[in-house]
């Protein structure tokens, strides 16, 4: 079946606050290139990144975190030729969202037509052959080329991933950019059944699929939230969540570990940076994959050193990871968490409410 030469899209103009995402109803539907599908979005969700790439929060000038005002105003010390999350520099217009649940509406050349129809979700992570932990051979859906939140997208068919399941598309669309970032986030620490693990930001799209895989591991969690959220948590799979308005919060992790904790992970940064890995046992692992209360923290090298710590960062996801979550998809072991949809011209007004940070799960936009 033919496709439409237009479609609606929300386009992201250049880097600062909200009025940077233009809202058209004009734009070209792309043509799958080689080895490429085009998919007919029917939701795309929303993540940290979006947020972090309008803003140019990436570039090593700003050094405060993403707040309401900040995320929906821009940084002015923001430097543009430092924007994305591999501080290069982006192409504008730029269409984001990584988070992209649809059907194959049509196959570029050396494609088998049998896709056509198939229902996908995106894996966000473009890599090339070879090293994978080379950004040239890593690109990021929505970001360094353009994304879900439009009529339709073209992505490499590799990256297109069928799945079957009862879920609808704004559900699915919670899962991509948040549960293999977690994923990664997780394996990075080497988490093992019987251990604890402490989880900052628990509430948000990757804390709160760290709980899913950290249970799915057999480990013990402790998760950092505020109070309003503890009950979604713990019948999520928390065993503990801790206030994170607590004045002193290594105390109350150790406190609710019993001891020290093994494993911890992170996506806020700033203030609960230090308190988490006061809370590490001796050869106790930290990882990181944001920092949405600030990327510039306090640290005493002591802790690292004669704690014998692990600390890792968490970007890139393995090639494979996206596979083997929608194995777990489709036999129903991730819960989906859809905290709230809006439709594609109200993409700012979403941005709006997740910065507010009030929510538990993921925000959707849907394309209906």
């Amino acid at each position: 079946m033919k496709q439409p030469d237009s479609m609606r899209a929300v386009v992201l103009t250049g880097h600062g606050g909200l009025d940077k995402l233009a809202y058209r109803e004009d734009w070209p539907v792309p043509d799958p290139a080689p080895g490429e599908v085009l998919i007919r979005v029917g939701a795309c969700g929303l993540n940290n990144t979006d947020i972090n790439t309008r803003t140019a929060w990436y570039s090593r000038a700003v050094s405060g975190g993403i707040t309401p005002t900040s995320g929906s105003a821009g940084f002015e010390e923001a430097e543009a030729e430092a924007g994305s999350w591999g501080s290069a520099a982006l192409r504008f217009p730029r269409i984001q969202g990584a988070d992209v649940a649809g059907r194959i509406a049509e196959v570029g050349d050396g494609v088998d037509p049998a896709r056509i129809g198939e229902r996908v979700i995106v894996d966000p992570w473009l890599l090339g052959p070879g090293d994978w932990l080379d950004t040239a051979n890593a690109a990021y859906f929505g970001s360094e080329c353009d994304g879900g939140f439009a009529d339709y997208t073209t992505v490499p068919a590799r990256n297109a991933l069928r799945i079957d399941s009862p879920l609808s598309d704004a559900e699915l669309a919670t899962f991509p950019c948040a549960y293999t970032t977690a994923e990664n986030l997780v394996a990075r620490t080497g988490l093992k059944p019987g251990e604890t693990v402490v989880i900052a930001g628990a509430s948000g799209g990757v804390g709160s699929a760290a709980i899913q895989l950290c249970r799915l591991r057999g480990a013990r969690v402790i998760a950092i939230a505020s109070r309003a959220k503890a009950g979604l948590l713990e019948e999520l799979g928390a065993d503990k969540v801790i206030d994170r308005a607590t004045p002193d919060m290594a105390e109350a992790i150790r406190a609710a570990a019993g001891g020290g904790v093994e494993v911890a992970l992170d996506v806020v940064g700033g203030g609960l940076f230090a308190p988490l890995l006061e809370a590490l046992r001796h050869g106790g692992r930290y990882s990181s994959s944001g920092a949405i209360a600030g990327p510039v923290v306090e640290f005493d090298l002591r802790q690292l050193i004669y704690k014998d710590l692990q600390l890792t960062g968490a970007t890139i996801v393995p090639p494979g990871t996206a596979t083997r979550l929608v194995s777990l998809i489709e036999q129903g072991l991730l819960r989906p968490l859809l905290a709230e949809r809006y439709p594609l011209r109200e993409l700012g007004a979403a941005q709006e409410a997740f910065m507010q940070k009030r929510h538990v799960g993921n925000i959707v936009v849907t394309m209906a």
